[in-house]
């Protein structure tokens, strides 16, 4: 059981490539267009946790509770900081969003880019 358990942990800590941006929990090294980025540990959890359900729609209270370990409240303001201060590393701005997205705002979305 401890052999499947270590697969299922080293498939989480394996690099995903969303575009041209690669994220890899197991070394914490974030690379966008063949450049290092370089993030604050929570920043880097933040994008870890997006990277790795690319495509799809995160609430912030879902984010608050799995990159914070903090019950929802009123504090969702602090994802939308994190968010922008993320775009402003990627090279994105709020008004023209690429890949972090911002839905409704009560949810946010890696997106996968088109070619």
């Amino acid at each position: 059981m401890l052999r499947r358990a270590a697969g299922v942990a080293d498939a989480a800590q394996a690099p995903v490539t969303v575009g041209q941006l690669t994220v890899d929990p197991r070394n914490r090294r974030v690379t966008h267009a063949g450049q290092s980025v370089e993030l604050s540990p929570k920043k880097f959890d933040l994008l870890a946790y997006l990277a790795a359900r690319a495509g799809t729609l995160v609430s912030k209270r879902e984010l608050l509770s799995e990159v914070w370990q903090l019950p929802y409240g009123r504090s969702d303001k602090t994802v939308d900081v994190h968010m922008s201060w993320l775009r402003r590393k990627l090279g994105e701005t709020g008004a023209e969003p690429k890949m972090l997205q911002t839905v409704c705002g009560v949810a946010v979305r890696l997106a996968v880019p088109e070619p």
